[in-house]
């Protein structure tokens, strides 16, 4: 099993930024792939960006150009950097990991973009 905690979630003004991180323990040689979703209240989670144990990255096209996956193979842990964020990017974004047939979910952190 492959256990993951987020953190680095908070209260932002648009424009802003923020670095989400992820720490992965557990049977983490097998993980394939990791990636950052989130869920808007009253919206279906979606992805927002994902990265493979090659390196290879993905990204919804409404954060092309803002947001930056990025891993710490070290340290087991993946990051999501965010800037000029916007009110939409409000949302809880969660931590997934994909290993053989499994997938597992961190426990949410919440990302507020307001003035």
């Amino acid at each position: 099993q492959v256990r993951l905690e987020e953190s680095g979630g908070g209260l932002v003004e648009p424009g802003g930024s923020l670095r989400l991180s992820c720490a992965a323990s557990g049977i983490i040689f097998s993980i394939r792939a990791m990636g950052w979703y989130r869920q808007a209240p009253g919206k279906q989670r979606e992805l927002v960006a994902a990265i493979t144990t090659g390196g290879s990255t993905n990204y919804a096209d409404s954060v092309k150009g803002r947001f930056t996956i990025s891993r710490d193979n070290t340290a087991n842990t993946v990051y999501l950097q965010m800037n000029s964020l916007k009110p939409e990017d409000t949302a809880v974004y969660y931590c997934n990991a994909v290993y053989g047939l499994r997938s597992s979910w961190g426990q949410g952190t919440q990302v507020t973009v307001s003035s």
